[in-house]
Protein backbone atom coordinates (compact mmCIF):
# COMPACT_ATOMS: atom_id res chain seq x y z
CA UNK A 1 0.00 0.00 0.00
CA UNK A 2 1.41 3.47 -0.74
CA UNK A 3 2.11 5.58 1.77
CA UNK A 4 1.06 9.53 2.00
CA UNK A 5 4.27 10.66 1.05
CA UNK A 6 4.47 8.58 -1.84
CA UNK A 7 0.94 10.19 -2.98
CA UNK A 8 2.52 14.22 -1.54
CA UNK A 9 5.49 13.35 -3.87
CA UNK A 10 3.49 12.19 -6.62
CA UNK A 11 0.89 15.30 -6.74
CA UNK A 12 4.08 17.45 -6.43
CA UNK A 13 5.95 15.96 -9.44
CA UNK A 14 2.49 16.01 -11.64
CA UNK A 15 1.88 19.66 -10.47
CA UNK A 16 5.67 20.52 -11.39
CA UNK A 17 5.64 18.71 -14.80
CA UNK A 18 2.32 20.90 -15.44
CA UNK A 19 4.01 24.06 -14.70
CA UNK A 20 7.51 23.14 -16.56
CA UNK A 21 4.77 22.41 -19.74
CA UNK A 22 2.95 25.72 -18.92
CA UNK A 23 6.29 27.93 -19.11
CA UNK A 24 7.87 26.42 -21.68
CA UNK A 25 4.13 27.29 -23.56
CA UNK A 26 4.19 30.86 -22.44
CA UNK A 27 7.93 31.43 -23.45
CA UNK A 28 6.96 29.54 -27.24
CA UNK A 29 4.46 32.65 -27.87
CA UNK A 30 6.28 35.09 -26.35
CA UNK A 31 9.28 33.84 -28.91
CA UNK A 32 6.76 33.82 -32.19
CA UNK A 33 5.16 37.11 -31.40
CA UNK A 34 8.44 39.05 -31.07
CA UNK A 35 9.42 37.51 -34.22
CA UNK A 36 6.69 38.41 -36.04
CA UNK A 37 6.90 41.64 -34.35
CA UNK A 38 10.30 42.11 -35.57
CA UNK A 39 9.24 41.15 -39.49
CA UNK A 40 6.09 44.08 -39.05
CA UNK A 41 7.89 46.66 -37.35
CA UNK A 42 11.47 46.06 -38.70
CA UNK A 43 13.62 45.28 -35.66
CA UNK A 44 16.46 43.30 -36.05
CA UNK A 45 17.16 43.30 -32.26
CA UNK A 46 13.98 41.68 -31.52
CA UNK A 47 15.02 39.31 -34.09
CA UNK A 48 18.51 38.14 -32.40
CA UNK A 49 16.42 37.93 -29.21
CA UNK A 50 14.23 35.53 -30.46
CA UNK A 51 17.25 33.33 -31.94
CA UNK A 52 18.83 33.90 -28.33
CA UNK A 53 15.70 33.22 -25.92
CA UNK A 54 15.43 29.75 -28.31
CA UNK A 55 18.09 27.38 -26.02
CA UNK A 56 15.59 27.84 -23.26
CA UNK A 57 12.66 26.37 -24.90
CA UNK A 58 15.31 23.36 -26.08
CA UNK A 59 16.20 22.99 -22.14
CA UNK A 60 12.48 22.90 -21.46
CA UNK A 61 11.57 20.53 -23.47
CA UNK A 62 15.14 18.24 -22.25
CA UNK A 63 13.49 18.97 -18.65
CA UNK A 64 10.08 17.90 -19.40
CA UNK A 65 10.89 14.65 -21.14
CA UNK A 66 12.78 13.44 -18.16
CA UNK A 67 10.41 14.46 -15.89
CA UNK A 68 7.65 12.68 -17.53
CA UNK A 69 10.29 9.17 -17.44
CA UNK A 70 10.73 10.04 -13.86
CA UNK A 71 7.31 9.84 -12.90
CA UNK A 72 6.91 6.70 -15.33
CA UNK A 73 9.12 5.53 -13.18
CA UNK A 74 8.99 6.15 -9.75
CA UNK A 75 5.52 6.10 -9.93
CA UNK A 76 3.99 4.12 -12.60
CA UNK A 77 0.46 6.29 -13.47
CA UNK A 78 -2.15 5.10 -15.05
CA UNK A 79 -5.88 6.26 -16.44
CA UNK A 80 -6.02 10.62 -16.49
CA UNK A 81 -2.53 10.40 -14.97
CA UNK A 82 -1.26 8.52 -17.34
CA UNK A 83 -2.24 10.55 -20.33
CA UNK A 84 -1.14 13.81 -18.34
CA UNK A 85 2.32 13.03 -18.54
CA UNK A 86 2.11 11.13 -22.51
CA UNK A 87 0.42 14.62 -23.47
CA UNK A 88 3.06 16.85 -21.70
CA UNK A 89 5.95 15.16 -22.98
CA UNK A 90 4.30 15.03 -26.55
CA UNK A 91 3.03 18.77 -26.31
CA UNK A 92 6.85 19.89 -25.24
CA UNK A 93 7.78 18.56 -28.54
CA UNK A 94 5.71 20.30 -30.56
CA UNK A 95 6.10 23.35 -28.91
CA UNK A 96 10.28 22.90 -29.47
CA UNK A 97 9.31 22.34 -32.93
CA UNK A 98 6.89 25.92 -32.96
CA UNK A 99 9.43 27.73 -31.62
CA UNK A 100 12.03 26.90 -34.32
CA UNK A 101 9.61 28.02 -36.64
CA UNK A 102 9.79 31.40 -34.78
CA UNK A 103 13.58 31.35 -35.28
CA UNK A 104 12.99 30.60 -38.77
CA UNK A 105 10.70 33.67 -38.71
CA UNK A 106 13.11 35.91 -37.22
CA UNK A 107 16.02 34.75 -38.99
CA UNK A 108 13.56 35.43 -42.44
CA UNK A 109 12.96 39.06 -40.62
CA UNK A 110 16.73 39.85 -39.92
CA UNK A 111 17.60 39.19 -44.18
CA UNK A 112 14.19 41.46 -44.80
CA UNK A 113 15.00 43.94 -42.60
CA UNK A 114 18.68 44.87 -43.65
CA UNK A 115 17.16 46.00 -47.35
CA UNK A 116 14.52 48.69 -48.18
CA UNK A 117 11.15 47.95 -46.48
CA UNK A 118 8.85 45.45 -48.29
CA UNK A 119 5.35 45.86 -48.19
CA UNK A 120 4.39 42.70 -48.67
CA UNK A 121 5.48 41.72 -45.11
CA UNK A 122 2.10 43.24 -43.86
CA UNK A 123 0.41 39.94 -45.91
CA UNK A 124 1.52 37.99 -42.92
CA UNK A 125 -0.29 39.58 -39.95
CA UNK A 126 -3.72 37.67 -40.77
CA UNK A 127 -1.79 34.54 -41.36
CA UNK A 128 -0.18 35.31 -37.75
CA UNK A 129 -3.53 36.33 -36.15
CA UNK A 130 -5.16 32.97 -37.00
CA UNK A 131 -2.41 30.67 -36.37
CA UNK A 132 -1.63 32.43 -32.77
CA UNK A 133 -5.32 32.35 -32.11
CA UNK A 134 -5.20 28.44 -32.80
CA UNK A 135 -2.07 28.05 -30.77
CA UNK A 136 -3.51 30.03 -27.51
CA UNK A 137 -6.69 27.67 -28.05
CA UNK A 138 -4.81 24.56 -28.14
CA UNK A 139 -3.28 25.89 -25.28
CA UNK A 140 -6.19 26.20 -23.24
CA UNK A 141 -7.75 22.64 -24.33
CA UNK A 142 -4.98 21.54 -23.04
CA UNK A 143 -4.52 23.12 -19.63
CA UNK A 144 -8.63 22.74 -19.16
CA UNK A 145 -8.81 19.52 -20.78
CA UNK A 146 -11.10 20.73 -23.39
CA UNK A 147 -11.95 18.00 -25.78
CA UNK A 148 -14.41 20.33 -27.73
CA UNK A 149 -12.11 23.24 -28.32
CA UNK A 150 -9.17 20.53 -29.18
CA UNK A 151 -11.43 18.55 -31.45
CA UNK A 152 -12.43 22.23 -33.02
CA UNK A 153 -9.07 23.20 -34.34
CA UNK A 154 -8.64 21.25 -37.44
CA UNK A 155 -11.26 22.51 -39.15
CA UNK A 156 -10.48 26.48 -37.87
CA UNK A 157 -7.19 25.57 -39.84
CA UNK A 158 -8.58 25.21 -43.31
CA UNK A 159 -8.96 28.99 -42.77
CA UNK A 160 -5.20 28.93 -42.30
CA UNK A 161 -4.47 26.77 -44.89
CA UNK A 162 -6.46 28.78 -47.32
CA UNK A 163 -5.13 32.48 -46.20
CA UNK A 164 -1.89 30.49 -46.98
CA UNK A 165 -2.41 29.20 -49.99
CA UNK A 166 -3.60 32.91 -50.92
CA UNK A 167 -0.31 34.50 -49.98
CA UNK A 168 1.28 32.32 -51.63
CA UNK A 169 -0.09 33.11 -54.97
CA UNK A 170 0.21 36.45 -54.69
CA UNK A 171 4.01 36.33 -53.93
CA UNK A 172 4.62 33.92 -56.62
CA UNK A 173 3.26 36.45 -58.61
CA UNK A 174 4.96 39.34 -57.76
CA UNK A 175 8.35 37.67 -58.04
CA UNK A 176 8.54 38.09 -61.91
CA UNK A 177 7.76 41.39 -61.52
CA UNK A 178 9.88 42.11 -58.68
CA UNK A 179 12.35 44.63 -59.47
CA UNK A 180 15.17 43.29 -57.20
CA UNK A 181 13.02 42.64 -54.54
CA UNK A 182 13.49 38.86 -55.30
CA UNK A 183 15.13 37.42 -52.67
CA UNK A 184 13.18 39.23 -49.88
CA UNK A 185 10.00 37.91 -51.20
CA UNK A 186 11.29 34.32 -50.95
CA UNK A 187 12.27 35.31 -47.57
CA UNK A 188 8.37 35.92 -47.00
CA UNK A 189 7.43 33.32 -48.98
CA UNK A 190 9.29 31.01 -46.50
CA UNK A 191 8.36 33.12 -43.76
CA UNK A 192 4.03 31.95 -44.80
CA UNK A 193 5.38 28.42 -44.57
CA UNK A 194 6.47 28.44 -41.15
CA UNK A 195 2.93 30.47 -39.97
CA UNK A 196 0.95 27.61 -41.94
CA UNK A 197 3.11 25.18 -39.96
CA UNK A 198 2.71 26.32 -36.61
CA UNK A 199 -1.20 26.08 -37.09
CA UNK A 200 -0.47 21.97 -38.42
CA UNK A 201 1.23 21.87 -35.04
CA UNK A 202 -1.13 23.76 -32.83
CA UNK A 203 -3.83 21.41 -34.49
CA UNK A 204 -1.47 18.90 -32.72
CA UNK A 205 -1.80 19.94 -29.47
CA UNK A 206 -5.40 19.94 -29.42
CA UNK A 207 -5.41 16.50 -30.87
CA UNK A 208 -3.78 15.53 -27.79
CA UNK A 209 -5.95 17.59 -25.46
CA UNK A 210 -9.21 15.28 -26.88
CA UNK A 211 -7.04 12.41 -25.66
CA UNK A 212 -5.85 13.76 -22.25
CA UNK A 213 -10.03 14.52 -21.77
CA UNK A 214 -11.98 11.64 -23.30
CA UNK A 215 -8.70 9.18 -23.84
CA UNK A 216 -9.65 8.95 -27.91
CA UNK A 217 -7.12 9.27 -30.56
CA UNK A 218 -8.69 11.64 -33.24
CA UNK A 219 -5.11 11.77 -35.28
CA UNK A 220 -5.99 10.37 -38.13
CA UNK A 221 -10.01 10.52 -38.17
CA UNK A 222 -10.46 13.17 -40.55
CA UNK A 223 -8.30 11.01 -42.99
CA UNK A 224 -10.65 8.47 -43.02
CA UNK A 225 -13.39 10.23 -43.16
CA UNK A 226 -12.09 12.23 -46.61
CA UNK A 227 -11.15 8.82 -48.26
CA UNK A 228 -14.86 7.31 -47.02
CA UNK A 229 -16.30 10.60 -48.74
CA UNK A 230 -14.01 9.93 -51.72
CA UNK A 231 -15.24 5.98 -51.91
CA UNK A 232 -18.92 7.28 -51.76
CA UNK A 233 -18.47 9.96 -54.32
Amino acid sequence: MNSPHIFRDFDKAMESLKGEVLTMASLTRQNLEKAMRSLLERDIDLARTVIADDSDVDDLERKIDQAGMDILVRFHPVASDLRLVITSMKMAHNLERISDHAVNIAKRSKKICKAQPLEEASLAEPLYSLADKLLRDALMAYTDANSELGEGLKARDKELDRLHKQMIASLSGRLEDSNGRSENLLHLIFVARSIERIGDLAVNIGEDAVFLGEARDIRHEYRKQASSEEQAD
